[in-house]
């Protein structure tokens, strides 16, 4: 995998979809927060080494609000993926107010129609999780969950408050 197309790819996605208001979600972007966090170059984006258990259980996010640590998805299948995912969540992350999100291209997301994924890289999303929490309470407050399926949101929310409780 080349890292230094895996980040054009990624920020094109970013700056292309993330960011941008979407009809089918009441012209929410995917992510209202992930402009700021871009803009304020907080984001990091890295190549994976072993796997998102070996490589995110010493994370350590410093000044970037989102980091984003990227494999190649056709060595890796997207339920281990995942699995490794949440360990490492439970195991680590969650106890040091970390959260990693998995998107992988074997694992569509669909929101409204709306694929939310990159679609080619299998990436881990690492971010603060009470600062994450905090956001979706304040978003979820104007109605951004609104017309998400309860399947997916159960998912988005494993390991987190679900905000609009």
């Amino acid at each position: 995998m080349d890292i230094v197309q895996a980040r054009i790819d990624i920020i094109n996605w970013i700056t292309d979809f993330v960011e941008r208001p979407h009809p089918l979600l009441h012209d929410w972007p995917p992510c209202p927060f992930a402009r700021q966090a871009r803009l304020n170059g907080q984001l990091d984006i890295r190549q994976g080494q072993i796997d998102p258990y070996t490589d995110l259980r010493t994370v350590d996010m410093g000044q970037f609000m989102v980091m984003a640590y990227v494999y190649d998805a056709a060595g890796i299948d997207s339920a281990r993926f995942e699995k490794q995912i949440d360990a490492v969540n439970r195991a680590f992350l969650v106890p040091r107010d970390m959260i990693a999100l998995a998107d992988h291209p074997g694992a569509p997301e669909q929101v409204q129609g709306v694929t939310m994924n990159q679609g080619t890289y299998a990436i881990a999303f690492v971010q603060s999780l009470s600062k994450l929490d905090a956001f979706a309470r304040q978003i979820a407050a104007k109605g951004y969950y609104q017309d998400w399926p309860e399947p997916y949101l159960q998912a988005l929310f494993h390991h987190r408050r679900d905000p609009r409780a």
